[in-house]
């Protein structure tokens, strides 16, 4: 749900100011282009990455991802749904944040920027006590400022999993690596930006059965993704294909150690089949040795040889593979 906030005083004068002024500014002035206006660095319009479809596509990928993140330890399928992302302040997102939360800060080395990630602490207590053996998932959270050690061995566990499905999750917009920088049980201790620079919040609902829904975040700051803003805006993505050097070396490996008989030519003699019939044991034909013998496998030709003896066995030495044209003319 998303909270109401109030209006301070300045806000309310100045909403009451532009309704009356809206009159004299009803027409539309024109665009000059040769006009010199004034700009000022961090007004730029929030609008930057339009409505965030790329992004939306991804968070539906980490949904579908980190379901195999938290089966293990809740041994049930949780029910993960997303939310649309959402603009704010650093400070505004602190204050909507609970005082006792696991935080996660990654470092996103290609896009030169940091992420966070935020779950809320009865999650934890949910993990903690369905992995350690409880026979359902049962919160056994009590209010507490720190977590125990078995808590944070969960957190390290749930963070790498999550870091993995982000991975994978951004890897047809852009190939990224996450990688843990600092975690704390704070929010307003991470050294993450400034708390007027704009973040932008992606909030994931978790639901289990017969249990409160928990959520946690995964907070981007603007400028982090405003280097791939064009692609954030783009409603097509790219497919990304993964390349199993591993199965393509194994399939390598497989036909190189196919087995194959060579076998030496070494001379092509002629007779008349009535000397065939007749021929008997003892007797001799006489055969003329080509200079060079052909090696063949499966009945093609390969190479020229030379015959010889290596130690007391019989060998060939190759000389010349046989041309393409020697080999169609047989």
């Amino acid at each position: 749900m998303v909270g109401s906030r109030k209006l301070s005083n300045d806000e309310v004068e100045a909403l009451l100011g532009g309704l009356e002024t809206d009159e004299e500014h009803a027409v539309a002035t024109q665009f000059d282009p040769n006009e010199v206006r004034e700009f000022i660095f961090g007004s730029e319009d929030l609008s930057l990455l339009g409505d965030y479809y790329a992004l939306r596509m991804i968070n539906e990928k980490i949904c579908r991802f980190t379901r195999s993140v938290f089966l293990p330890m809740l041994r049930i399928m949780p029910r993960i749904s997303s939310f649309p992302p959402e603009v704010k302040s650093f400070d505004e997102y602190v204050e909507s944040c609970d005082t006792f939360i696991s935080v996660t800060n990654n470092r996103i080395e290609e896009l030169r920027g940091n992420c966070l990630v935020v779950i809320q602490a009865p999650f934890i207590s949910h993990l903690t006590n369905s992995y350690y053996g409880g026979s359902k998932v049962q919160s056994l959270f009590a209010a507490q400022g720190e977590f125990t050690a078995t808590e944070q061995r969960i957190i390290e566990i749930i963070t790498e999993g999550m870091n993995e499905s982000l991975e994978s999750a951004w890897k047809d917009l852009v190939k990224t690596k996450f990688d843990v920088q600092s975690r704390e049980e704070n929010i307003q201790l991470i050294s993450f930006v400034d708390g007027v620079d704009t973040v932008i919040v992606c909030s994931f609902m978790v639901q289990m059965p017969q249990q409160d829904p928990v959520s946690f975040d995964i907070v981007y700051p603007l400028q982090t993704l405003k280097p791939i803003s064009s692609q954030l805006r783009s409603r097509v993505q790219n497919e990304f294909a993964h390349d199993d050097r591993t199965w393509k070396e194994r399939l390598q490996n497989a036909v190189l150690s196919i087995p194959l008989t060579l076998s030496a030519e070494l001379g092509k003699p002629k007779t008349s089949l009535g000397r065939l019939i007749k021929s008997k044991e003892g007797d001799v034909f006489q055969m003329t040795t080509p200079e060079n013998i052909l090696v063949k496998v499966a009945g093609q030709s390969l190479f020229y040889a030379d015959i010889g003896k290596v130690g007391p066995n019989a060998a060939v030495s190759m000389k010349q593979r046989v041309s393409e044209s020697r080999k169609k003319n047989g």
